[in-house]
């Protein structure tokens, strides 16, 4: 079933013809950040979301048209798609693991594929919001680009089926389908509902962060990602990739940052790796004994002592992408999270601190 129409704070109760930009995932950290930036930009908005209280409460007061339906839904694809001029796919399963294999492939894969179609047959730009896990990361630890082959990566689920969504984007472009692809590294900002990427700060606010993971990532903004996937959007080249990088530090330091910023004590040093190792290890058997799988696992654990470094200098270059200072980037996400009752537990503590 679908139904379409404005959100209830929107402005206007008839639904306009075309459109300028479609959005996936538009309740997830990427898509509700694409969806306020494109709002500010004065561009035309349609989003498509399963119909619950969540969409309704991260759309709220945007002058969004709102589309329901579900990526394994074809009709609600071709309502959604019809008349836009981009489509912003944001949708995606993300879990860290080695379970739920089927579901992300349905997804992230049939669901990328049925977008890109639906894209296709709409003669709409899409702009695909992979991930850098798609990418391989280099043996000698010096940071990969776009044209890294697969490999050091674990080959867990999330890895496959976003390499795979990417192979079914590419198959459409084989099609006639005008798409580019972005790869942002880890994001944290404001607008994370869920939260997604936003629990490692706020674990670490909430006093969790006495030992750090032995390895490191690239961490940006999640609103300069949304502006390069505008960037994308106007002068990126078809089929080409764009890896939407930031600021590489290592999981001890960007701790130390988080815990600055939260106003709690500063991390006590990298855990060892074989105590890591023995986590992941004893997670792995734990689930078992659960029938669930838990956030600590061998694959999640893996991840963690790899130092995930890559070069946006592609998108630099081609688009004009740039980032902002992290620190900055860290104040706002927190003080999003406190705003609204995520951290609420250390709100005394941080404002203190402040």
């Amino acid at each position: 079933m679908v139904t379409s129409g404005p959100s209830r704070a929107a402005p206007s109760p008839h639904p306009v013809p075309g459109v300028d930009v479609v959005v996936t995932g538009a309740t997830g950290l990427v898509g509700n950040n694409v969806v306020r930036l494109a709002v500010s930009r004065g561009e035309s908005v349609r989003a498509l979301v399963r119909p619950s209280a969540v969409a309704a409460r991260c759309l709220a007061g945007l002058p969004v048209e709102v589309v329901h339906g579900s990526l394994e839904d074809a009709t609600a694809l071709d309502a959604a798609f019809g008349g836009a001029r981009v489509v912003v796919h944001a949708a995606a399963m993300v879990h860290c693991g080695w379970r739920h294999l089927d579901e992300m492939t349905a997804a992230n894969v049939a669901g990328t594929r049925a977008v890109a179609a639906a894209a296709r047959r709409a003669g709409a730009r899409l702009v695909h919001v992979s991930s850098v896990d798609a990418i391989g990361l280099r043996p000698d630890g010096l940071p990969a680009d776009e044209d890294t082959p697969p490999g050091v990566m674990p080959e867990c689920p999330y890895v496959v089926t976003k390499r795979e969504a990417e192979r079914a984007v590419a198959e459409e472009i084989g099609r006639g389908l005008d798409a580019v692809i972005v790869n942002p590294v880890y994001m944290l900002g404001p607008w994370d509902w869920k939260p997604s990427s936003g629990r490692m700060l706020l674990e670490v606010g909430a006093g969790k962060g006495l030992f750090a993971p032995p390895g490191g990532n690239d961490f940006v903004d999640v609103r300069d990602v949304a502006a390069g996937i505008f960037a994308a959007a106007a002068r990126g080249a078809t089929g080409r990739r764009y890896i939407l990088g930031g600021h590489s530090l290592t999981y001890l330091d960007a701790w130390r940052l988080f815990a600055r910023v939260a106003g709690r004590m500063q991390p006590l040093g990298t855990a060892p790796t074989a105590l890591v190792r023995a986590a992941g290890m004893a997670g792995d058997v734990a689930s078992l004994f659960l029938r669930r799988e838990l956030p600590v696992n061998s694959a999640a654990t893996t991840m963690s002592m790899l130092r995930h470094h890559f070069s946006s200098r592609r998108a630099e270059t081609e688009l004009g992408y740039a980032y902002r200072p992290l620190d900055a980037t860290v104040a706002d996400a927190w003080g999003w999270f406190l705003a609204r009752g995520y951290a609420g537990a250390v709100r005394g503590r941080t404002e203190l601190a402040r």
